[in-house]
């Protein structure tokens, strides 16, 4: 029997067009938002990423929904690329995939997260 967060992970990864690390910080090169969904006690014991948008995941629908008082400058509108990063890659699939629901289609997360991120060498503060 699978277990149903596993579903659910499995059903919003089907949506995604998932990055690897060396990926995603291309795709930060090229203009998308990195966006750091990681609670602040990880961030202090693992560090960030330099230039990444730090946005609690309890938050980040309010703050991307282009029709939300409460959301970012950068919530344009639905093209808007979005590269999610969590610890390890499970939360920001999730997170990405609630993103798209919100109409934001350009939305991915990184494969393996922020530990995968350090460990390609890619940079870090």
């Amino acid at each position: 029997m699978t277990a149903a967060i596993d579903t659910m992970l499995a059903t919003a990864r089907r949506r995604l067009h998932r990055l690897t690390p060396a990926q995603a910080h291309r795709a930060v090169l090229d203009g998308a938002l990195l966006v750091d969904i990681r609670p602040a006690a990880q961030r202090r014991a693992e560090g960030g990423v330099p230039g990444a948008l730090v946005v609690e995941r309890n938050v980040l629908e309010w703050r991307f929904d282009p029709t939300c008082p409460a959301r970012l400058p950068q919530a344009t509108g639905p093209d808007v690329p979005v590269v999610i990063l969590c610890s390890e890659g499970y939360t920001s699939s999730l997170a990405a995939a609630s993103l798209q629901e919100l109409g934001l289609y350009r939305a991915t997360d990184v494969i393996g997260g922020y530990r995968a991120w350090r460990a390609a060498g890619l940079p870090v503060d």
